[in-house]
């Protein structure tokens, strides 16, 4: 049965969607935006030759994402994912279709806050899930529509634009971090680590950790991208997903590098902290040395004993304060020498 299909003059007449969950939905030809559409046209507009829709959901509903499945005949499996999000960042391939997960990073208040985005891609059509706090795309879409010449690949270069950006937007976060990282660095050289820098260690390499899981299966999925025949990837987009696989092996270098410089940042705090005790220690035992010294011979002279030698000395006391003075000054001079005064 074929399907009626709307008029452009009379999709042009429509407004921006309205429909709950809705951000986005409009279709394109040859590179330019002819319309805003209903979801319940997008089916009908995607079959026309040399178009496609472009759809943007927000958190939608099931009943939402039903009427998405059944204008674009998705796979149900990859329905129910973006329907109940929490996936692991992955590229499946369903017939003739894509599913792409991502997942996006934002700081808020020093805190990570991951969310995702589903995409699903096939012939005539690009449908964005997103779930939990995210930039909108709005910016991407401007960007597309800013260069037709591009934009007329069709769906391959919309979703190398969501995925661009998603991974684009890791550097903020990451710089970020960065910078809390030498701020931290610069005090742990002063000052020995306390809960409160050794929970801000624990804490960004937390982060980091969180942030790794997400952009490191980018990796496979760009590679897929860039080398396999998949659906819907033309030849002339494939080194565009290059461009991101290169984006995702920076952002995965400078995680480790901050990782790393987390831990010997640490590590280098914890020897400074060593060597500020083993010099407390060393004054400590120079100075109990030195008092050691009027220590036992007052104890000598304290026993109470009659019979003692120089105890009705005339010049006894002046002789044992003498003795006492040579003695400390000797070892205070010694211990100055080597290091422990």
């Amino acid at each position: 049965m074929t399907l009626a299909q709307p008029t452009p003059h009379a999709a042009s007449q429509s407004e921006t969607p309205t429909t709950p969950g809705v951000v986005a939905s409009a279709v394109y030809c040859k590179g330019r935006r002819i319309a805003d559409i209903p979801v319940s046209e997008a089916g009908a507009w995607a079959a026309k030759p040399d178009h496609f829709v472009w759809i943007g959901l927000w958190e939608p509903d099931e009943p939402l994402l039903l009427e998405i499945k059944q204008q674009f005949n998705l796979h149900e499996l990859a329905v129910e994912d973006a329907l109940h999000a929490h996936q692991r960042p992955k590229l499946e391939v369903y017939g003739d279709s894509l599913f792409l997960v991502l997942r996006t990073a934002k700081l808020t208040d020093d805190d990570l806050i991951l969310g995702e985005t589903h995409l699903f891609t096939g012939q005539g059509y690009v449908v964005t899930v997103r779930h939990g706090p995210s930039t909108t795309y709005s910016t991407v879409r401007t960007r597309c529509e800013a260069a037709p010449a591009l934009l007329k690949h069709g769906e391959d270069f919309v979703v190398y634009a969501v995925m661009d950006y998603v991974v684009d937007c890791y550097f903020p976060v990451l710089d970020q971090m960065a910078g809390d990282i030498e701020t931290l660095e610069s005090h742990l050289m002063r000052h020995p680590p306390g809960m409160a820098e050794v929970e801000r260690i624990h804490h960004l390499r937390r982060d980091l950790e969180r942030l790794r899981r997400a952009a490191s299966p980018l990796l496979d999925v760009c590679s897929r991208l860039e080398r396999f025949d998949l659906p819907m990837i033309d030849a002339d987009i494939r080194p565009y997903y290059g461009d991101v696989h290169d984006h995702v092996i920076r952002v995965n270098d400078q995680i480790s590098s901050m990782r790393e410089a987390l831990s010997f940042a640490f590590e280098t705090s914890m020897i400074v902290a060593a060597a500020r005790q083993n010099e407390v220690t060393r004054k400590l035992a120079a100075w109990a040395a030195i008092l050691a010294v009027p220590t036992a011979i007052a104890g000598i002279y304290g026993m109470n004993f009659e019979v003692m030698p120089e105890l009705h000395w005339r010049f006894g006391y002046p002789a044992a304060l003498s003795v006492i003075a040579v003695v400390c000054g000797g070892l205070f001079v010694r211990f100055k020498r080597i290091g422990w005064l």
